[in-house]
Formats: structure tokens, sequence, C-alpha cells
């Protein structure tokens, strides 16, 4: 098959910007190479306009442009001619968009596209409890209604994202994100640095962090050598209009618990990974997921974890053997199993070694891509 993406983010040195939905459809394309499929990667929103192939991938980076008037209509229509044009050419049969910001609003093309709920703002706002903008709303209603199928990585997220954009007699399909396993390892999960928390992800209020000072504060009571380290991009906070995140978690605090946490920004890919190893303890307090990357990249590598309860986090491990669910607010029950992950070792080792089985029972990307290769062929034209 020639399956072609369409995305803002995407790991690569050449692209400006990855977080998770860029990750999930890296981890994919790369799978479909392996599988003998052509795969063509477009991502918009880029500072310059270039193509190449790489690991069997052909990119199309899509230069960001000014437009006198209506950008918001006629950026679309530029992005929707540049990948029109490489669908006629390379012949490619079915183009992946995400829901995101509805970025596929007014475009048409002439193969089925099918829609990925990486997490629409309509999904997000919904799940904060803030208002939306009307304009955003009406971007990804119309983005929604023009894709042939979609597919979500967790029924939770797919069942709210239909009821949210009353989508009827189009098919849905759970497929969670995949996991190439043999890059996430861990040969000694009994060596780590004891009584250490790790966060991984945003600095942003959807993710629980500021729920973090209180958990912290409740943990060191009764392990005062426990300590907190954060690593990801800082990010500016709607609810106050403060442009740093890290500077109001700051503020929550006592001043001898700052002295133990430890923000070291956005690190690179393999950096990471050693923190993951290095942490007795792994917690996403979220409020806000359609899955969760980082959550299974920390399971995959034998981390006891303590993740929100909320909706989508219970498709992700099961409560109290590969992972703990706690809702983020609970602070006490949120510290308590941080604690009882401290009070024992073997516990640490026999949930972290849970977990890994899950992921690999659940999000092995050898088993996903094939789901989503059989999805794709029943929506590509004979």
């Amino acid at each position: 098959m020639k399956i072609a993406f369409l995305t803002p983010e995407y790991p690569h040195p050449k692209v400006n910007h990855a977080a998770g939905l860029g990750t999930s459809i890296g981890n994919l394309t790369k799978a479909l190479v392996r599988h003998g499929h052509a795969v063509y990667v477009f991502v918009y929103g880029q500072k310059q306009t270039e193509d190449f192939v790489e690991e069997g991938i052909h990119f199309y980076l899509i230069t960001d442009k000014d437009f006198a008037f209506a950008k918001w209509y006629n950026y679309r229509k530029y992005i929707q001619n540049e990948v029109q044009n490489i669908i006629s050419q390379e012949q490619i049969q079915l183009l992946e968009v995400p829901d995101w910001t509805g970025i596929s609003a007014f475009m048409k093309f002439s193969v089925p596209v099918v829609m990925r709920f990486h997490g629409s703002d309509t999904y997000f706002c919904h799940l904060e409890q803030r208002s939306q903008k009307l304009k955003n709303k009406w971007f990804e209603t119309l983005a929604v209604r023009g894709a042939q199928a979609y597919i979500a990585p967790t029924n939770f997220a797919g069942e709210l994202s239909k009821m949210l954009f009353n989508i009827k007699n189009k098919p849905i399909k759970t497929i969670h994100y995949g996991l190439q396993l043999e890059g996430f390892t861990n040969t000694h999960p009994e060596m780590y640095t004891p009584y250490s928390i790790l966060y991984l992800g945003t600095l942003i209020r959807k993710k629980g962090v500021l729920e973090l000072p209180e958990i912290f504060k409740k943990v060191r009571q009764e392990y005062p050598q426990a300590t907190l380290k954060l690593i990801g991009s800082d990010a500016s906070d709607i609810q106050t209009g403060n442009h740093s995140t890290w500077s109001l978690l700051k503020e929550g605090f006592s001043e001898e618990d700052l002295n133990d946490v430890h923000y070291l920004g956005k690190l690179p890919y393999d950096a990471i990974q050693n923190h993951i190893q290095d942490a007795q303890a792994c917690v996403f307090p979220t409020y806000a997921e359609t899955l969760g990357m980082v959550t299974i990249e920390a399971m995959a590598m034998q981390k006891p974890v303590v993740n929100s309860n909320i909706g989508w986090a219970k498709e992700l491990m099961e409560d109290g053997q590969s992972g703990y669910l706690v809702h983020p607010k609970d602070h006490g029950v949120y510290a308590e199993k941080i604690k009882a992950l401290f009070n024992s070792k073997s516990k640490c080792l026999e949930m972290g070694k849970a977990a890994r089985a899950y992921v690999e029972d659940h999000f092995d990307m050898e088993k996903q891509v094939t789901k989503n290769v059989e999805f794709y062929k029943k929506l590509i034209k004979p």
C-alpha cells in the first residue's frame, strides 16, 4: 500500500516540534515501512519547504505561509494543493489526518481520508471543563465531517469524540498506539536511585503538574529524602495567563521541598530513557489525554507507575497489578501509592515486570501495525 500522513509534528531534527502526537506517528510510519508499505509524511507549519527520503519514508516539509487575508482558509487550501499533487504523482491510496485544530477542514482529496483522534481541542476542552473558541470547534467539526473513517487510541477517546462531534454511520476503530519494544529495555530494573520520583511530559495544567507540590509534600512527611525530577517543555498557563507553568509550579512547593525538586527541561530521547531507568517510580497525574505515550514508555522499561484514573487511563494498566490508578486531586491517596512503592523494593520490581508484560500484550507495535493495515485496506478503493 501507499499511505500518507498529514501532521504538525514528527520526531526528526529537521522538523520544528515533536511531542506525543508526532512520536506515535513516527512509531507507526517506521513500522509500516518495515512491513513493506510505502509511506509519505507531510509536515505543515515548517520553517522551510523541503522533501527528502530517510529510512524508507518520503518526507515533505510544508513551509508556514502568511496570507494577507483569511490565513485560516488559504493556508489550508495551500496545504491541500501541495499534498494532492504528491497523491496524484505517487498514486497514494489513503491519507491519514489528525483531529487537532481541524487542519483538514475545507480540504478535498482524491483518496479516502481517515482521521486519528490524537486529541482535539474540543476533546481537551470537554475534559478540562473549559470554554472553547467557536472557530476552533467549527474547524474541527468540519474536519471530522470530511473524514470517511476514524481511529482512536483508546475506546474512551473514540466514544467521547463520537459524542462530541455527533458521528453517525461511519466506522470508528480503536487501535492503541504502539511501541517498538526493543527500543525500550531495562536489563537491570533492580538498579535505581531510591526514593526518586520522575514526571515526564509538558509542564502544563492539563497534565496535572500543579497537583505535584501537595503530593510531594505528603510523600516527604514520611520520606524526607524523596526527590522529584521533572522532564519536558515548559508551557504558558491558559487559566492565569502566566507565560510559564514551571514558575507557577515552583510557587506551590515549600522552600525545603523545592530543594529536592529538579526541573531538567526538554531532553533528547536517549537521555530521557536514562532518567526513566534511574527513577524508582514514575508519576502521571494528568487530567486530559487520549492515551499517554510517556506512560507506556515508562511501563515498557519496567517502571512502577502511578497514573491518573480518568477514562482513557483505565485502558493502560490493571490497577494494583501493572500500575496504580488514582485521581489527581486525591493527593493523600496518590502519595500513599508512591510511599507503598518506596516501602517495598520487591513491590517495585513485581509491578514493573507486570507493567512490561501488559505493554507487550497491548502496545507492541508489531501487533498494532497489522491492525492499522487491516483497517486501511477496508477503506482503500479497489
